[in-house]
């Protein structure tokens, strides 16, 4: 059993699967009185990349690992597809936005209770020149010890 091994798992939209959970976010906004201008926009959120692959963490109480170190392990599987997505030549984000936490999605996409999404990881290749975010300043974020 994965679950004993790993405290996360992954659920990979590609094809129709993006165009399926495109479905379940604009069912959710419509539901919720959202105007057609972002339903419509929800529909297509997974359609801006070729995969997206959902990072699940599940982590359990009472286990020999702490729960805060699980959570962790979960995070640190996002960070290591990226650095793997971008070794292989692809664009890669990170993504957490309001459909990770929508409880209604969550069950839809199969979270079972106590799971949460760690990520959601888009990949592809840019259709143009990337953009570097700001970056914090070092000096007003390290200490020497």
């Amino acid at each position: 059993d994965h679950g004993k091994l790993f405290p996360w798992r992954f659920i990979v939209f590609e094809g129709k699967g993006r165009e399926r959970a495109g479905d379940i976010f604009a069912d959710v906004m419509e539901a919720e009185g959202e105007r057609e201008k972002q339903v419509e926009e929800e529909r297509g959120r997974f359609l801006r990349a070729p995969v997206v692959i959902g990072v699940i963490s599940s982590a359990r109480e009472l286990h020999k690992i702490p729960v805060w170190e699980q959570e962790l392990s979960a995070g640190a599987v996002c960070q290591n597809i990226l650095i793997a997505a971008t070794a292989l030549g692809f664009v890669a984000n990170w993504l957490t936005e309001w459909y990770a936490f929508h409880p209604v999605v969550k069950e839809k996409l199969g979270l079972k209770p106590g799971e949460r999404v760690a990520g959601f990881i888009y990949i592809g290749t840019a259709r143009d020149e990337l953009e570097e975010r700001p970056r914090p300043d070092m000096e007003k974020i390290v200490t020497v010890f």
